[in-house]
């Protein structure tokens, strides 16, 4: 089975003292975390596509450097727009490094969007800029586009151009002026970490493709990093695709986390949640964030590593959807999507 996984934080782990060309258990643990994604992982579980980012950490207090093997582990984290596009640019050189290698293709068309018959040889990837710190000004985008970026997020926490995660608030004016010049490049939406005010505010202001790339259900976890009923239908009407984010801690209802383990159960609930909304299994699939600042005692128990993805199959299969929607969730939902709204290079 060809899966897609729309959020990944490759680059990101090899700032934090990882070398994800290895099998996760070859990497070491950082930061407690204990690793569940290499590029051999991914290969081993079929998943043929990801969505990899850019993730440039802010500066924020009682961050420490990073321990682990290896030059230049210790990222500071980023205070001005300039040291937000350094961090950056730093992971974007290990992606192009990686595609040279041949360890990586990164597609920037939407006629090289897998089909999804046959697993690629070469890992396939769409880069995706989760915080828009990096970009400058509006006058950087063609720089990024020509780099490969096709996705951007235009937050994380807040940003200088949108309110987010923890963080309440509008689009900033620097926010209104630079989707325009997204928007031209036709550059793709993420409002996954975007707070409420700055989500309407975006659907109002932009027709241009918009997804959530690693979001969850409000309903089941009641906090602002979650989609709340309005804002998952408004993003159907806009025919997009949501990925489930596999964080327990975005998957277990309050009550529930920290007194025992998610589960990929916990991962349909959230599925049957958005096709019930939907009225279909159209919008909804998968973006684990594996790795993404956690590690594998916080993820649903099955998952050891990335190759254990395909289990979700079976578990969707137990809970009674059928294959043609086990399909559609597992990959064909984003496929077609990227298909039909992934801007070609210029």
């Amino acid at each position: 089975m060809f899966i897609v996984d729309a959020h990944l934080d490759l680059a990101y782990n090899t700032t934090r003292g990882r070398d994800v060309t290895l099998p996760a258990a070859e990497q070491p643990v950082t930061h407690n975390e204990i690793p569940t994604v290499g590029l051999p992982d991914l290969k081993a579980g079929n998943i043929g596509l990801v969505c990899a980012t850019i993730f440039a950490e802010p500066a924020h207090e009682g961050m420490k450097p990073t321990a682990g093997p290896g030059p230049a582990t210790s990222d500071p984290g980023y205070t001005d727009p300039e040291s937000a596009r350094a961090l950056a640019q730093r992971q974007l050189a290990w992606y192009q490094r990686q595609q040279a290698a041949g360890t990586l293709n990164f597609i920037t068309r939407a006629h090289e969007v897998p089909t999804g018959q046959t697993i690629p040889r070469i890992q396939q990837a769409i880069l995706l800029l989760e915080g828009a710190d990096p970009i400058r000004t509006s006058a950087d985008v063609a720089e990024w586009f020509s780099h490969g970026l096709r996705i951007v997020g235009l937050a994380w926490r807040r940003t200088r151009y949108a309110g987010g995660t923890g963080s309440p608030g509008p689009l900033t004016p620097e926010g209104l002026a630079l989707l325009p010049e997204l928007d031209r490049f036709g550059i793709i939406h993420d409002a996954s970490h975007l707070a409420e005010e700055s989500f309407w505010q975006l659907l109002e202001r932009t027709a241009g493709p918009v997804i959530a790339s690693h979001s969850n259900c409000r309903a089941i976890v009641p906090t602002d990093r979650q989609l709340s009923d309005d804002m998952i239908r408004a993003l159907i009407e806009r025919g997009t695709v949501i990925g489930i984010n596999f964080y327990d801690k975005f998957l277990l209802p309050p009550a529930e986390y920290k007194t025992r383990r998610a589960t990929l159960q916990d991962v349909v609930h959230h599925m049957r949640h958005i096709c019930e909304l939907a009225g279909s299994p159209d919008h909804v699939a998968i973006g684990t964030d594996l790795d993404g600042g956690l590690g594998r005692d916080q993820i649903p128990q099955e998952i050891t590593t990335a190759a254990d993805l395909p289990r979700l199959a079976d578990a969707l299969s137990a809970a009674h959807f059928d294959d043609a929607a086990i399909d559609q969730i597992m990959s064909r939902n984003w496929l077609t999507y990227f298909r039909n709204h992934l801007a070609d290079a210029r």
